[in-house]
């Protein structure tokens, strides 16, 4: 029996090609992913690692934290402290480091790098005049307050040389600096693309932290000092709850840990459109062998004729799935090492530096891309294995096809439409559920199943509806038509692969598009202003920014917005400052109670939740602990229905400024006289110094930033879900390919009585295409359905949210279902037609 198995997978190669092509490419994209995965984490925890070669010992701000009620009294990481930690035994030297958000504007003025990691920092010069972390490749380190060093990837992205002017930001504001040196690093940050401009010692203190302050103060050990009894001294020196110490080894490892978590995420995502692109591939393994224990019906039941038990033959049809499914492992392993190169490469490519570091091939990788695809190949295997071994002998050598009773087929209809009637109550009832992700994700699960199992039933009446469109083909339609409804399960088999595809593409669309929709009327109800003034990295605002703002002719409201912490009754709350006079004219508020009447002194209003949580109405007078730690009272004068764009206790800025210990805004709200035109908001640019900081956004630049963000997020999902199409493409063309090979007689007799060449391909291609769009109907309806049940419960937590059905996008991927159609049908068509006649009408 084991020799039979491998001799059948022999015999069979061209037909179990698309089978290990299918499973081939589910493997390609699992080894690839954790190839890539893999090699990029140890790229990065190493070059990491390398960045604290330099640092034994750190000394951090302590992390306690303290009461934000209370007056801040922690002690600073100052000079006096920098010089204690250099006095301890063993060390060597010691560096005071400064850091934070520094914008960088290229020769355009536009902003160099992602604003989260556009940073800045300090040059600290030891003995020697030098810093070990950032070697000079040209000019020096800067020196006076006028002065800049910029990275090496930096300088060459914006092509800039030693001596330009450099235009730069740090909370509003911009500076003009003298680029005094072009420096390399190893900071993690600038090698994925940040950028970092580094100043001398007290510029950097007093633009990024405070006059004397470190963020942090790295000892080195002396030969022969280990990092332990190192913190150890350093301990000893520090004042108590003055600071904390870390080890360089632990602060590497630390930073390891976080890299590798990030990678996890990136790999679980992957990973679950490789297992998607896995799962239809079942659908192909499980047809191919369905059809060719079909083909071998009479063969098999001559094993058991001549003693071959059940046991036997099922474990032949598994033996030869093993063989497929290694073969495709193995295969697709190395493509998925060459997969994991080339997405390294396309970073590259794309401008994200990538550190250098050798391609990473795990034996975890190995094993599980074999285990994945040998598995995967064998239970999709079992169940037509185990159906050839349950036919009778006589049975099966009386027929090539054994059909399936009335009662296996009640039965499999009565079970499948039990299952979608289920999922489909689930799906329906988790709508109306406060929190019904887990009810629907458990409907929608058995809605799935249900229509997997009663899809077979379903071809029927859908194939019907394309015969008026067949006719049109003549006796190629009809022929076309009949041999699509057949084989109701193989052919369900095969629309089952691409509807899976299409089901997540549409259901994902309807869902991005209605959230799109929903924040794009968010954004216009909940403001008036015509502006939204930021920082690019979501960072505080100067509040020099709207002073400057303010003195414009054309601004006839503007509001900063704040925050503070504050105490109130035992928990903590942030308290939301803004402009009373002017919030009115800026913002669209619904209340529910109460008004927002004249927000000035102690007058506050809240959002319905945290007035519902602290039991607040109207006239309810609240006792507040400010930042600064002292008290005060604040009286509720209203209640409104809280949005993404404003929420929380919201008071006057005159009331809030007092007790803040730094002023900052998070942003500040802008009307001006003519509305949101180009003249007014290049006065807005030009009155800020065209700040490449800073972003100045019009509720259509708000709108049209969400829908940039959601595309750009479509267009990825919709890269990843192409490699499940690929494989169901795989499927239809084998599916045609087997069914072709299966009717070899037929195709014979009908090209002797007169169907030419011509007809049997348009025959074949236009099968192809009934059941393409047989998927594709299957799928785009039930991606609709769950991608409305899945905005019911967005809408919970989006007010604004509206369901959208993108039309153009849902004909776009029925018309995708139709080519699909077509592409898979050329191989098989051509085939069809240059069979031989005489010798098909002699096939068995």
């Amino acid at each position: 029996m084991f020799r039979t198995a491998l001799r059948n997978v022999l015999a069979h190669k061209a037909r179990l090609l698309m089978t290990v092509l299918a499973v081939m490419l589910g493997v390609a994209f699992v080894s690839g992913t954790l190839v890539f995965t893999s090699t990029i984490s140890d790229a990065y925890q190493a070059s990491s690692q390398k960045g604290y070669d330099n640092v034994d010992v750190a000394i951090q701000p302590s992390s306690s934290g303290g009461d934000p009620g209370a007056p801040d009294t922690a002690p600073k990481l100052d000079q006096k402290l920098l010089d204690k930690a250099a006095g301890v035994p063993g060390a060597a030297s010691v560096t005071g480091t400064v850091s934070g958000f520094t914008a960088i504007a290229d020769k355009k003025g536009e902003l160099i790098g992602d604003g989260f990691s556009t940073t800045g920092g300090n040059y600290f010069a030891g003995k020697d005049g030098k810093d070990a972390r950032y070697p000079m490749r040209n000019g020096a380190a800067p020196k006076g307050a006028h002065e800049v060093a910029l990275d090496a990837h930096t300088a060459d992205k914006a092509g800039y040389k030693v001596g330009d002017t450099v235009r730069l930001s740090v909370d509003g504001p911009v500076r003009e600096q003298k680029l005094t040196g072009i420096f390399t690093t190893d900071d993690g940050a600038v090698s994925a693309g940040g950028s970092l401009a580094l100043f001398d010692t007290p510029t950097a203190q007093k633009l990024l932290t405070a006059p004397g302050t470190f963020n942090e103060i790295d000892v080195k050990a002396a030969a022969g000092t280990s990092q332990t009894a190192l913190k150890d001294g350093v301990d000893r020196v520090l004042p108590k709850g003055a600071a904390e110490t870390v080890t360089g080894r632990q602060l590497a490892d630390d930073q390891a840990k976080g890299i590798a978590e990030s990678m996890d995420s990136m790999k679980t995502a992957l990973l679950v459109f490789a297992g998607i692109a896995l799962f239809v591939g079942i659908f192909i393994i499980a047809n191919t062998f369905t059809m060719l224990v079909a083909q071998r019906t009479k063969e098999l039941a001559l094993l058991r004729a001549v003693g071959a038990s059940r046991r036997q033959v099922t474990r032949s049809v598994l033996i030869e799935a093993f063989v497929v499914g290694a073969i495709a492992a193995v295969t697709g392993l190395a493509g998925g090492i060459g997969i994991g190169a080339g997405l390294r490469s396309l970073m590259s490519s794309t401008g994200a530096t990538v550190p250098d570091g050798p391609l990473v091939v795990s034996p975890s990788t190995v094993l599980v891309s074999l285990f994945v695809g040998i598995v995967v190949t064998v239970l999709a295997a079992w169940l037509p294995g185990r159906r050839a071994a349950k036919i009778p002998p006589v049975a099966a050598m009386n027929t090539v096809h054994a059909t399936a009773t009335t009662k296996s087929l009640v039965l499999r209809n009565t079970v499948g439409a039990l299952f979608a009637g289920a999922g489909a109550a689930g799906v329906l009832y988790a709508t109306g559920m406060s929190d019904g992700k887990a009810a629907m994700s458990g409907g929608g699960a058995l809605l799935l199943i249900g229509v997997f199992i009663l899809t077979p039933l379903l071809s029927r009446p859908l194939i019907a509806l394309a015969a008026p469109v067949l006719r049109v083909f003549g006796i190629s339609g009809a022929l076309a038509r009949q041999n699509a409804v057949r084989n109701p399960r193989r052919t369900a088999a095969t629309a089952s692969a691409l509807m899976v595809g299409l089901l997540l593409i549409t259901g994902l669309t309807v869902i991005a598009g209605s959230v799109q929709t929903g924040l794009g009327k968010l954004a216009t109800d909940s403001l008036k202003a015509d502006y939204d003034v930021s920082m690019a990295s979501q960072r505080p605002l100067s509040p020099d920014v709207a002073k400057k703002l303010s003195g414009l002719d054309e601004v006839t409201a503007i509001s900063p917005v704040r925050s503070s912490p504050a105490r109130i009754g035992t928990g903590t709350d942030t308290l939301t400052g803004v402009n009373g006079k002017d919030f009115g004219k800026l913002t669209r508020l619904d209340f529910t109670k109460g008004s927002l009447g004249e927000l000035r002194g102690g007058r506050v209003v809240v959002d319905d939740s945290t007035a519902k949580q602290k039991g607040w109405q109207p006239g309810s007078r609240v006792p507040v602990t400010y930042g600064d730690g002292k008290k005060g009272t604040l009286t509720v004068s209203g209640v409104y229905q809280g949005n993404m764009m404003f929420h929380g206790i919201i008071l006057d800025n005159a009331t809030l400024a007092p007790h803040q210990r730094q002023i900052t805004d998070q942003r500040v709200m802008v009307k001006t006289a003519d509305g949101a035109t180009d003249a007014a908001k290049e006065s807005l640019v030009k009155a800020l110094g065209k700040n490449p900081a800073i972003t100045i956004t019009d509720k259509k630049g708000i709108t049209d930033d969400i829908a940039q963000k959601f595309n750009l997020m479509l267009n990825m999902l919709y890269g990843l879900l192409a490699m499940a199409v690929i494989v169901a493409v795989l499927g239809v063309v084998n599916t045609l390919a087997m069914s072709v090979f299966e009717r070899s007689q037929e195709i014979g007799m009908l090209r002797a009585i007169g169907l030419d060449r011509h007809g049997i391909k348009r025959m074949v291609r236009l099968e192809s295409l009934v059941i393409s769009l047989f998927g594709g109907v299957l799928g785009i309806g039930l991606g609709v359905f769950f991608g409305w049940a899945a905005g019911e419960l967005i809408a919970g937590a989006l007010p604004t949210y509206e369901l959208v059905l993108p039309w153009a996008r849902i004909g776009l991927f029925l018309g995708l279902a139709a080519v699909v159609g077509v592409l898979a049908a050329l191989w098989p068509a051509r085939r069809a037609a240059k069979l031989n006649m005489l010798a098909a009408i002699k096939a068995e």
